[in-house]
């Protein structure tokens, strides 16, 4: 995966590194799902391979939306967790939730999530950047 600027748009600089599902599924598992192990990300439901999943896991690496670092517990695992960017994409998520809990045909308990973060506005997003930045900023 390419994230060679195109424009200095900043929709397509972001669309040039986030526009692809695979790379805002993996920050959706590890925002709403907890997710932090390269196994965990295998395991969604969406099937992503794992060469896709580790190319993108090192993409979101080097543009800084996460980082990596050994897991104390196993010496063969990493955990991956998100940066101050990463967290900042929460909103972005929320959003395409409440968007797809609106026009799609969504799962009702994922529904709820997303209508929750939407109904909560600002405040509701600020809490839960908040637990996100404990978890994941060390």
């Amino acid at each position: 995966m390419s994230t060679r600027e195109k424009s200095g748009c900043p929709i397509n600089l972001s669309l040039e590194l986030l526009g692809d599902r695979w790379t805002l599924l993996i920050i959706r598992d590890l925002i709403f799902a907890g997710k932090k192990h390269f196994r965990e990300f295998l395991q969604s439901d969406e099937g992503i391979s794992s060469r896709t999943l580790a190319e993108r896991l090192q993409t979101l690496q080097d543009e800084g939306i996460l980082t990596r670092s050994d897991d104390p517990s196993h010496g063969l695992k990493a955990i991956y967790r998100l940066t101050e960017p990463g967290i900042d994409l929460l909103p972005v998520l929320a959003t395409l939730g409440a968007w797809g809990s609106r026009h799609r045909k969504a799962d009702g308990e994922l529904a709820r999530t997303a209508d929750e973060l939407a109904a909560g506005g600002e405040p509701a997003l600020e809490r839960m950047k908040m637990a996100l930045r404990a978890e994941h900023v060390v």
